[in-house]
């Protein structure tokens, strides 16, 4: 691998500056967008090893090309961990990304026009769960359930009553900005009263899914969880399908030859190195650690009188009502935090009066800085340096002098990998 550096120095010092000036900005400052992590060392050497050069259309002992003795065997490895980790019947490894996995789901299972119930974008769904603008918005027929203005929870009772107006073919569950768990059993019971099927998106939790530290929707009698495979599993970019045998071959062929070719097989590879780490203690406690991180980061800013989406967390994120709170738009304080090498994302909030680049929040999460060993007492610190930052975003001397605690502060958490 180092030879390999040294071999893109040499011939494109451009590339390789960018590289090395990422390493520094991760190693100097503290991620907290919550689908953002650092991945295991094992996974970051797979990625860029020679399984990169391979096609593997199909699947393991049905390939369309030769040569397929280790691409079987890794991502046999691979659908096996997942069945075992997920507690589920059946795996695809295979999606390139999260938003082909979903549409996999959507495209295997529905015919364009059916009903998709599934959460508003604005109230923490993602994309791919219907929004307007995007092409699965456009080919299916979704149904948005909101939360509640006052403390954001779920309607169980709405929704039940919007799914019998509606008679969705699928009920889906999951999101990207909700910072509380869910109810899979009312999920199941309302999909169940109205013949559809049941789906958990969790790519943002699987990895607590995984580690045990939050509910497996399989428990509660779901046909389908997606993940990605990055975020809180710590592995790398991609995306799984985990569903019932009922289900397996038309996901299969939904998956390829429906939506794409070959899959990436260094990340099939990386994948089921991820899956075998989240078998360890040492991933149950990471798991365990980042909700107990994210729960001491939501109540430095409860204590100093700091509106939340929800008033809390129950998951790894937390989304701060800026605007409210420091007269402050989600890209202000985004830029602001920036400035002090504290990364995390503009957010818009429920109903949010603003425009989606100049929303009402900021989003935040644990699982990176967990990965780095942070604990609660690390979170209160960062806690205070946001606050600070954000009542005194016009003083330059005191961001100049946060940055360089942050950057000191840095230097006790290596981060994995680099």
């Amino acid at each position: 691998m180092s030879d390999n550096l040294e071999t893109l120095r040499q011939n494109d010092p451009a590339i390789y500056a960018a590289l090395k000036g990422e390493e520094d900005r991760q190693r100097e400052g503290i991620e907290l967008i919550p689908s953002e992590n650092y991945t295991f060392p094992e996974v970051l050497a797979t990625l860029g090893s020679v399984f990169t050069n391979k096609y593997s259309e199909g699947y393991p002992g049905r390939r369309y090309y030769g040569g397929q003795e280790y691409t079987d065997e890794i991502e046999t490895l691979a659908r096996e961990r997942a069945k075992l980790v997920f507690k589920c019947e059946h795996a695809n490894v295979q999606p390139l990304s999260g938003s082909a996995m979903n549409q996999a789901v959507y495209l295997g299972l529905l015919e364009p026009g059916d009903t998709i119930m599934a959460m508003d974008l604005s109230h923490g769904g993602h994309l791919t769960h219907g929004a307007p603008v995007s092409h699965m918005g456009k080919l299916f027929n979704f149904v948005r359930y909101v939360t509640n203005p006052g403390d954001g929870s779920i309607d169980y009772d709405k929704v039940r009553k919007d799914a019998l107006a509606s008679k969705p073919k699928l009920v889906l569950c999951g999101y990207t900005s909700y910072p509380r768990d869910i109810d899979y059993a009312a999920f199941k019971d309302i999909a169940d009263e109205v013949g559809a099927l049941t789906m958990t998106d969790a790519s943002h939790f699987g990895g607590l899914v995984a580690g045990g530290a939050m509910k497996n929707p399989f428990d509660f009698g779901f046909d389908l969880m997606t993940t990605t495979t990055h975020k809180s599993l710590r592995g790398p970019r991609g995306g799984m399908v985990l569903c019932t045998k009922s289900l397996a071959s038309k996901i299969d062929k939904s998956v390829f030859p429906g939506l794409q070719g070959g899959p990436h097989m260094n990340a099939v590879a990386a994948i089921a190195i991820t899956l075998l780490k989240a078998q360890t203690d040492d991933f149950r406690n990471y798991a365990r650690q980042v909700l107990l991180n994210a729960k001491a980061l939501a109540q430095t800013f409860l204590e100093a009188d700091v509106s939340l989406v929800t008033g809390g967390t129950d998951n790894h994120m937390l989304v701060v009502e800026t605007s409210s709170s420091f007269g402050l738009d989600g890209r202000q304080a985004e830029e602001v935090l920036d400035e002090v090498n504290i990364t995390t994302n503009k957010q818009i909030i429920p109903d949010d009066p603003n425009p989606p680049l100049r929303p009402s929040g900021i989003r935040m999460g644990t699982p990176a800085a967990t990965a780095r060993g942070m604990l609660e007492e690390d979170m209160r610190q960062l806690g205070a340096w946001i606050l600070k930052c954000l009542k005194n975003s016009q003083d330059k001397n005191l961001l100049g002098e946060i940055r360089g605690e942050v950057k000191k502060f840095c230097e006790r958490f290596p981060v994995p990998g680099i």
